[in-house]
């Protein structure tokens, strides 16, 4: 029994489907789009069946097989207005507004999504908090082990750990909810630390780190996680202010500031 016979017999939706390539097309609904770029998927099919209660995870997953690339390397959008459908095991096929015979674009990221994101993260925290820190902060002849600690910078690290990391959740919890269910419009993230820069998250992780290192004596191995930490969230903030600027438009208020209020 092949996968087809089970979603149309739970009322699928057939999505006809075009390259984002070749959309340079004669159509009149699409003589005002600009030219698309991106890779032309060859074994694209012209139609593909998904049940309207399927997750956005299942039709990506059937686009990448029949396409014979990688679903990293997708990017879905729908036919009329370009919303990008997610990738995700929560969101249905009805919730995107797609309905009967609607077009969806499918676009080819290239070998740079080949690999997720957070897959590359993996090694840097196998390196600087799997190996660094353990070595120069945990075994048992280190130094931080054998000196005796300051209390004064115990309990500041302390305070300034526990409050980065609740002020970390409340952004992460702003973030989550900013669309909202059953829709696809996305609102623009306020609350504590928004008005100050871009992503207060960021500043919030690199607080509890600062608690981290000073609980730690100062070690300078931790002083490094937290350099490297930021430059690297630094670079995402300035690419996510400008996100928000190119969607949001008027709507939203510059940031001055993306990370850290005052510095960066």
């Amino acid at each position: 029994m092949t996968v087809d016979y089970l979603l149309v017999a739970t009322c699928s939706y057939p999505f006809r489907l075009e390259p984002l390539k070749e959309l340079e097309c004669d159509s009149d609904c699409y003589a005002a789009q600009p030219p698309w770029v991106g890779t032309l998927i060859k074994e694209l099919p012209k139609e593909v069946h998904v049940a309207s209660n399927a997750s956005t995870e299942e039709l990506y997953t059937s686009l990448a097989e029949a396409s014979a690339i990688s679903v990293y390397r997708l990017r879905i959008t729908r036919g009329g207005d370009r919303v990008l459908i997610p990738n995700s095991k929560e969101t249905t096929i009805h919730k995107t507004g797609l309905k009967d015979k609607d077009v969806v674009h499918v676009k080819d990221l290239g070998m740079s999504a080949n690999v997720p994101a957070h897959r590359c993260w993996i090694g840097y925290y196998w390196v600087m908090a799997g190996f660094n820190i353990p070595y120069w902060v945990f075994r048992p002849d280190a130094a931080v082990v054998s000196r005796k600690p300051d209390p004064g910078l115990l309990y500041i690290g302390l305070v300034l750990f526990i409050f980065g990391e609740l002020s970390n959740l409340n952004a992460h919890l702003v973030l989550r909810d900013l669309r909202r269910p059953g829709t696809t419009e996305r609102g623009i993230p306020s609350g504590f630390g928004f008005s100050a820069v871009t992503c207060p998250n960021y500043f919030f992780e690199i607080v509890s780190w600062a608690g981290i290192y000073l609980v730690s004596g100062l070690s300078w191995s931790i002083l490094l996680v937290i350099i490297i930490g930021s430059v690297q969230m630094a670079i995402w903030a300035k690419k996510k202010e400008h996100r928000y600027r190119k969607e949001f438009g008027d709507r939203y208020k510059h940031k001055r500031f993306v990370m850290i209020p005052g510095v960066v």
